[in-house]
């Protein structure tokens, strides 16, 4: 996509007020390629959009999808708290809601830069100042209401790595939780904003945000020894590893990992790969026939060989491994035919697993 057809609507937007905002427009400021497009529509109604095809998909709020391409169309509103939490919001869509009351309701400046179709910026929040200066700031005061936010600045700023937060942001993040305002946050929230922040360019941003807001105790309280852990998840994403051997490494060092990744509500591949990786980290350099197979067998790497991999490359951020020798380990424990094993054996099933942990030995001790 180049740059003209990032800000082009389709044609069966003809008649309508339309705008791009937010990431898109950030990121074409900062000269990176152009991705997915959130278009703001002013002054027109549901009715409206239905009456051109677009398919309401909005719960709380009109949005829709265009009937082709399938992209977002949110129509311009404003919305007022009206309860606690990230949920107590009630919202207004008139075709009276401008442009400007719309970006007033984002969260950061950088967030609340407007494009037209002809490529003029409508920035009334000098959000285009503060991407020159390398500043995360909040949008005005409403920044308070939604805890979410917090989470979201943490992301940004991990994403962002030369981005700095402003002072009087992450005071009011402060004010936030000490209010209370990110308890209310729940499970699925917090971990949609987290995993993308550990998939950044410098995820200890994230956790140093979260940790000088105070928020970091309130969301993830089990996590243990975050600035060695965030060190770790900074030489991860240069090895550029996956979310689950990200995630390993963010709770590697905490005792109650495992109530950690219930509190989050992790991927089962995530939680699977916090558990072994410690042990991994740990027994990685057994020289020992005997060792190196209980940790094969351990982390069920006879039936899951993808994944032993892939925690060997995670424990490789914080110990010596020799990746290479451990496939070739698995690779030639699990050609070990079992099924002839267990026929050599056949009378006396009590001999099997015996002569198939002795071939399994032979077959390491044979590299």
């Amino acid at each position: 996509m180049t740059a003209n057809q990032a800000f082009t609507p389709d044609p069966d937007c003809k008649g309508l007020q339309v705008y791009v905002v937010g990431g898109a427009v950030r990121d074409a400021l900062l000269g990176l390629p152009a991705g997915d497009r959130d278009w703001v529509v002013v002054g027109a109604t549901p009715e409206d959009m239905a009456r051109r095809g677009f398919i309401p998909v909005g719960g709380d709020f009109p949005v829709f999808l265009h009937p082709r391409t399938k992209e977002e169309y949110a129509l311009a509103r404003t919305e007022r708290k009206s309860g606690r939490g990230y949920k107590g919001f009630t919202f207004y869509t008139g075709a009276d809601v401008t442009l400007e009351q719309d970006l007033r309701r984002r969260d950061l400046t950088v967030n609340a830069i407007a494009r037209t179709p002809q490529g003029q910026l409508l920035d009334p929040l000098n959000g285009s100042a503060d991407i020159q200066a390398r500043i995360l700031r909040h949008v005005g005061d409403a920044f308070a209401e939604d805890p979410v936010r917090i989470l979201r600045l943490a992301r940004f700023a991990a994403r962002f790595g030369d981005f700095a937060v402003a002072p009087e942001t992450l005071e009011l993040c402060r004010s936030m939780v000490q209010a209370g305002e990110a308890d209310a946050l729940v499970p699925e929230r917090v971990w949609k904003e987290v995993s993308r922040g550990l998939m950044a360019a410098t995820p200890s941003r994230m956790l140093d945000v979260l940790e000088q807001s105070g928020a970091l105790a309130r969301v993830m309280p089990q996590l243990q020894h975050v600035s060695v852990v965030a060190s770790d998840l900074d030489r991860a994403s240069a090895a550029n590893l996956p979310l689950p051997g990200r995630y390993a490494l963010l709770c590697r060092l905490t005792p109650e990992r495992d109530e950690l990744g219930r509190r989050l509500r992790v991927p089962a591949e995530c939680a699977d790969q916090a558990r072994l990786l410690p042990r991994v980290a740990e027994q990685a350099d057994a020289g020992d026939t005997a060792s190196q197979l209980a940790l094969i067998e351990s982390c069920d790497a006879l039936r899951k060989p993808d994944r032993f991999a892939a925690l060997l490359r995670a424990a490789a951020v914080v110990a010596p491994i020799d990746e290479p020798a451990w496939l070739r380990r698995v690779d030639a424990v699990r050609r070990i035919d079992a099924g002839a094993i267990a026929r050599q054996c056949a009378g006396d099933p009590a001999r099997i697993k015996p002569a198939l942990q002795r071939a399994r030995l032979d077959a390491l001790a044979g590299l």
